[in-house]
């Protein structure tokens, strides 16, 4: 399954079957780096789980991760914005 801007879809290469799944343009922030994948797991996880999730984020992702990442709290999602923007007061 890979995450596009565009519509979701099946694709069949041979054998192998490929979904195409549509995602908000905020699910797509920051492509190929940590703070990118920490975007798609705090989507998956949810509003009940983003606090927690980010006090983890603070541990495993180095701090120029740290720094994109709450700096693209302004296209995020208002409870996304929120649990990150406490990245950079601690």
């Amino acid at each position: 399954m890979y995450l596009t801007s565009g519509p979701s879809r099946r694709l069949q290469l041979g054998q192998q079957t490929i979904e195409l799944r549509h995602a908000r343009p905020w699910e797509l922030l920051l492509p190929g780096r940590p703070a990118g994948e920490a975007v798609r797991a705090l989507a998956w996880l949810g509003r009940e789980n983003a606090q927690g999730a980010v006090q983890q984020l603070r541990t495993a992702l180095p701090a120029p991760e740290l720094r994109e990442l709450a700096a693209a709290r302004t296209r995020m999602p208002s409870w996304m914005a929120e649990a990150v923007s406490g990245l950079l007061a601690a």
